[in-house]
């Protein structure tokens, strides 16, 4: 479920300060005296005997694939993989990991509810892996960092502490933008905005027919909305400034319209949305576009599978577009979400692990994560796609430019979070019980305590 991937980047450590940091172990285990396998590139080559202890999300795009990558994996280095995939993976390790057992590989993104990645984040207690990046791909003859798309090793997604080392792999990424049914707008002879005027006409005029705008399966959804919207409306400058926290990014011109921008957005915004705004009935606000009740709504790649079997207006059809520029000639902009993996500090094998995330960029990989519509930051991949997959992943060869990035890290501060405050603040704009000038207020109030607290 991607809901819940998305959903408040809370800054409530999953894992206590002393724990993570008593727990940690740099030390790589299990070595035996059988060759290493072909492709092994870091210091303390893995035996081929060896385990490494694989935890996945699963997400959307199920289960399966995992086992199949790991059973190549295997296949192609004589490393077993004892693999663990759950749709509540913090649940399932977090335990153990409070213990001081960790797995040694990873999947699992920055802004689920839980914020265990986060705590280790603001722990230190992630791996290094630039090395990976130079590290030849397993049964390959390139290197991780000739396969990875450009610009995708360039941002905090990967390099949290903006020191130009990387601490993240980038799996699966998804254009973020807005989904429609592109079956209504033929029907309706209506065009797709490209500027937040023509959004507004068009907003006006569904309303006049019962359809509203707009709807967002959870508030955390905006933050991706979000994100695409400042490099809109400031480009990277004022994105750079807003995700830094930086003091008086409010004022700016920028800051003021993008403020504006989703606050008007709300008055078009179906007020059932903050019901439905949890894990559980998420789908329901989604079910708004597919019934016609919604033009709208910001999300990912994944809801085509996730929607799957959800009943539809006769005549649905998928469509996808960028959040709209600001003014006629100016840039659209869609997020490329990325999803994470990690080595935590006190894995047991880490070269083996290290060697995991390298075939994590292999065809052999990139193939089976296709098949259950993941797709891998890897060159060339968008030309292998088919079907919806085409084209959302189209979106930037049609003149969308791609916005990366994240909040930067802080120190844990017990009851802030910016999501929450940003992001959930906009329930309140719909339902009328927060005014503009209060939500905005609030969100200068957290972002100057996490100012104050970045790492």
């Amino acid at each position: 479920m991607k809901a819940k991937k998305l959903m408040s980047m809370g800054l409530a450590a999953a894992l206590s300060l002393s724990l993570l940091g008593g727990c940690a172990d740099n030390t790589t285990g299990g070595q035996s005296q059988t060759p290493a396998p072909s492709g092994s590139q870091s210091g303390g080559e893995p035996a081929a005997t060896e385990t490494i202890k694989v935890a996945a999300l699963e997400s959307a795009y199920g289960a399966d694939m995992w086992q199949k990558v790991a059973d190549a994996f295997t296949e192609e280095t004589g490393i077993e993989v004892e693999l663990v995939v759950d749709r509540n993976l913090e649940d399932v390790i977090g335990p153990a990991m409070q213990g001081g057992e960790f797995p040694d590989f990873i999947h699992l993104s920055a802004g689920r509810e839980d914020a265990l990645t986060e705590a280790f984040i603001r722990d230190q207690n992630i791996e290094e892996v630039t090395d990976v990046l130079s590290m030849t791909v397993p049964g390959e003859d390139v290197t991780v960092g000739d396969k990875i798309m450009d610009g995708f090793t360039d941002s905090t997604v990967t390099n949290p502490y903006s020191d130009g080392k990387t601490y993240f792999a980038p799996m699966f990424y998804s254009p973020c933008g807005l989904f429609y049914n592109a079956g209504l707008f033929e029907e309706k002879g209506w065009e797709v905005p490209t500027t937040w005027d023509e959004m507004w006409e068009l907003g006006d005029k569904a309303m006049a027919e019962g359809i509203y705008l707009f709807a967002y399966p959870t508030h955390g959804y905006m933050q991706e909305f979000t994100f695409a919207l400042a490099y809109a409306v400031g480009g990277p400058e004022f994105f750079n400034s807003m995700v830094n926290y930086e003091e008086g990014v409010w004022d700016t011109e920028a800051g003021k319209q993008l403020l504006n921008i989703e606050a008007k957005l709300m008055t078009y915004t179906n007020p059932m949305v903050p019901a439905y705004d949890n894990n559980a009935d998420f789908t329901k606000n989604q079910q708004m576009v597919l019934d016609n009740e919604v033009l709208f709504m910001p999300n990912g790649t994944w809801v085509v599978s996730e929607m799957a079997e959800a009943p539809r207006a006769e005549g649905f059809e998928w469509g996808f577009t960028a959040i709209p520029a600001v003014e006629e000639g100016g840039d659209a902009y869609s997020v490329a979400w990325i999803e994470q993996a990690w080595i935590p500090a006190g894995a047991e094998h880490k070269d083996a692990a290290k060697q995991f995330m390298a075939f994590m960029y292999s065809d052999t990989a990139a193939e089976i994560f296709a098949e259950s519509g993941a797709v891998q930051p890897i060159s060339g991949m968008d030309q292998k796609l088919e079907g919806d997959n085409a084209l959302f992943y189209s979106v930037y060869e049609n003149g969308a430019k791609p916005a990366m990035g994240g909040w930067a890290a802080t120190t844990p501060v017990e009851g802030v979070s910016i999501t929450e405050t940003m992001m959930g603040g906009l329930n309140g704009l719909i339902s009328g019980t927060t005014t503009q000038e209060q939500w905005a207020a609030s969100i200068v109030e957290v972002m100057d305590t996490l100012r104050a607290n970045k790492i």
